[in-house]
């Protein structure tokens, strides 16, 4: 494996945690509060980018042989952003509106060190056999997808009886590219 500096991982998921340790990647987890709000006129990939690359802004620590990782992952339905829902009914609701449909899963992520910023996003696709209203109150009542987007988990009970196909990344639906940050990476090291 190829050796890194040091990668500093902005993110509260243990998703994320969860991939990077299985990646092999060696990091450390930094906690960066920073509002996930995103202007109006902003759309799609558009979106998880501004807030990548949003969450890096927010941290104010001198890096030096550091690279500091920050990512956003939301949902889309058509032009329709699908962010985390705040409350059961808001999870239903989003869950019923993909529901037998495909929608699309954006990952924005940003890389920063002590001279520049990339940016970049993954797209996958993930199609859903239609759901009862029962298999919904179950997942939720379960699982508790409430720090999800689009309020599931690929990685899950969900994942395992709800995605008929996926076309894309699976890791970018569970949260983080790998396979092309790895590759990205490689190039932001580049002179």
């Amino acid at each position: 494996m190829i050796q890194f500096p040091k990668l500093l991982l902005a993110s509260k998921s243990p998703r994320r945690h969860q991939i990077f340790r299985e990646a092999g990647l060696h990091f450390e987890v930094v906690n960066i509060d920073a509002e996930e709000d995103f202007p109006d006129y902003l759309v799609r990939e558009q979106v998880c980018e501004f807030l990548a690359s949003h969450k890096a802004s927010h941290f104010t620590e001198t890096l030096t042989n550091q690279i500091l990782v920050t990512a956003d992952t939301i949902v889309c339905l058509g032009n329709r952003v699908i962010n985390k829902p705040g409350h059961k009914d808001e999870a239903v609701e989003m869950l019923t509106s993909l529901s037998g449909k495909t929608h699309e899963v954006f990952t924005g992520v940003c890389m920063r060190n002590g001279e520049r910023q990339q940016v970049f996003h993954e797209r996958s696709e993930v199609e859903f056999y239609p759901l009862s209203r029962k298999e919904i109150d179950y997942y939720i009542e379960e699982y508790k997808p409430f720090d999800k987007a689009g309020a599931y988990g690929v990685q899950d009970w969900m994942g395992y009886m709800g995605v008929k196909r996926i076309n894309g990344c699976f890791y970018n639906v569970m949260g983080f590219p790998m396979a092309r940050f790895y590759r990205e990476l490689q190039g932001f090291l580049l002179p």
